[in-house]
C-alpha cells in the first residue's frame, strides 16, 4: 500500500521546486547533495531551467553506458535533464521516455524539450509504482534519487522488471543506508538529504531486486555523506553532534545501483522446454 501521506508530500516538494525553477531559475547549484553532478560539457548544452530544476543525487546517464538506439525511461523525470541529456545518448534512431506525476514539473521539462530542440523525447504523466507504458518495452531504466522518495518501493522494481526488455539494464542513482542508525538521527538526515519517504539499506535494496527477478546486481558508491556534511543542519534540529557522529557517520551515501532483467531462454533449454 502507498502511503498516500508521503505521496502528497512529494508532489508537493516537487512541483514548489518546478514553479521555482521555471519562473526564478532557482538552482540546485548549492545543495549540498545536488551540486556539481554533471559536467559543463553535459549542462552546457541544455537549457538553464532544466539544469535549475535538478534535484538528483548522482548522474545515471554517465553511468548507464547508453547505446545509439536504445529506449531509455527516467523514472522521476523531473525538469527533464536526465531525459535530455538521454535522448542525446541515444540518438535520432532512439528513444527517450521521462515519467513524472507532478503537472508543474511535465510542463517544465516539456518546455525544456522544445527548448533542447529534441524530438526522440516523450514525458508521461503517471506514477512509477504503476509505469504507463507496456511489457518488454524499454532497454535501459534510468532514475535519479526518486525512488528513495516511494512508499511502495516493491512495487515499482516489479514495474521496472515488467517494462525491460528481455536483457534490460536497470541503471538508477539513489540513496542509500548501510548498517543501522537510530531511528530519530535516521529522520533528520534523510531530511538533510531530501529522502522524505527514506531510504532502503543497501541489502534491502539489493533483496528488494533479486525479489523481482533481476540478477546481476551491484551498489557502488558515488558519495558517502560525512556527519559533518550535515552539521549545521543537525545541530539547527537540536542534536548533538558530536555525541552521535559514530551513529551517522559514513552510514548514507548515494550509490549507482546496476541490476539486468535476464535475457529469455531458447526454446529448448531445460527450464522451458518440456522433456
Amino acid at each position: 500500500m502507498i502511503d498516500d501521506g508521503i505521496k502528497q508530500a512529494v508532489r508537493e516538494k516537487y512541483s514548489n521546486a518546478a514553479l521555482r525553477a521555471g519562473c526564478c531559475g532557482a538552482s540546485a547549484s548549492t545543495d549540498p547533495i545536488s551540486a556539481k553532478l554533471y559536467s559543463e560539457h553535459e549542462t552546457g548544452a541544455l537549457p538553464e531551467t532544466a539544469v535549475a530544476a535538478s534535484l538528483g543525487c548522482g548522474n545515471p546517464t554517465a553511468l548507464a553506458e547508453l547505446k545509439p538506439g536504445e529506449t531509455v525511461l527516467d523514472l522521476g523525470s523531473g525538469g527533464g535533464i536526465d531525459v535530455l541529456l538521454s535522448a542525446r545518448r541515444v540518438g535520432p534512431t532512439g528513444k527517450a521516455y521521462g515519467l513524472d506525476m507532478t503537472d508543474e514539473m511535465l510542463a517544465l521539462a516539456r518546455e525544456n524539450q522544445r527548448k533542447a530542440g529534441l524530438e526522440n523525447v516523450e514525458f508521461l504523466k503517471g506514477e512509477i509504482e504503476s509505469i504507463p507504458l507496456p511489457n518488454n518495452s524499454v532497454d535501459v531504466i534510468i532514475s535519479n534519487c526518486v525512488i528513495n522518495l516511494s512508499g511502495d518501493k516493491d512495487a515499482v522494481v516489479r514495474e521496472a522488471f515488467r517494462v525491460l526488455k528481455p536483457g534490460g539494464r536497470f541503471a538508477v542513482s539513489d540513496v542509500v543506508t548501510r548498517g543501522a542508525v537510530p531511528d530519530v538521527l535516521r529522520r533528520n538526515m534523510l531530511l538533510w538529504v531530501g529522502c522524505i519517504a527514506g531510504a532502503l539499506d543497501q541489502d534491502d535494496y539489493r533483496a528488494k531486486l533479486e525479489t523481482a527477478g533481476f540478477h546481476a546486481i551491484a551498489v557502488e558508491p558515488t558519495r558517502v555523506y560525512r556527519v559533518d556534511d550535515a552539521r549545521e543542519y543537525l545541530v539547527s534540529q537540536g542534536v548533538d553532534v558530536d555525541a552521535v557522529a559514530a551513529d551517522v557517520d559514513g552510514k548514507f551515501m548515494s550509490a549507482f545501483i546496476r541490476a539486468t532483467k535476464p535475457a529469455e531462454q531458447p526454446c529448448c533449454a531445460p527450464t522451458c522446454c518440456k522433456q
